[in-house]
């Protein structure tokens, strides 16, 4: 049984990983940001790093969320744009 679960949960992970979308644009009145989904994806290999709670909608998103989760990371990591106009774009 322990093994059907896992296999089932795992199905459900590969399954969303292949139907999430390549580029989520996220409107802001700063400029709109085009977030690259699957680029993410392909790099960080965990989607609990953002998805805390499993694949779909992150609980919580929005401005605070994304300054202290994304830029926090980018900027952690040396990768990824961590200045206003790198991600908002008008």
């Amino acid at each position: 049984m322990k093994k059907l679960i896992a296999a089932v949960a795992l199905m459900m992970l590969s399954a969303a990983a292949v139907l999430a979308a390549d580029t989520i644009t996220l409107p802001a009145k700063n400029g709109d940001i085009t977030f690259p989904h699957k680029k993410h994806q392909e790099m960080l290999k965990d989607c609990k790093i953002c998805h805390e709670k499993g694949p779909g909608k992150i609980e919580g998103f929005g401005k605070e969320f994304a300054h202290k989760t994304c830029k926090g990371c980018h900027t952690d990591k040396g990768a990824g744009p961590s200045k206003c106009s790198e991600c908002h774009k008008k």
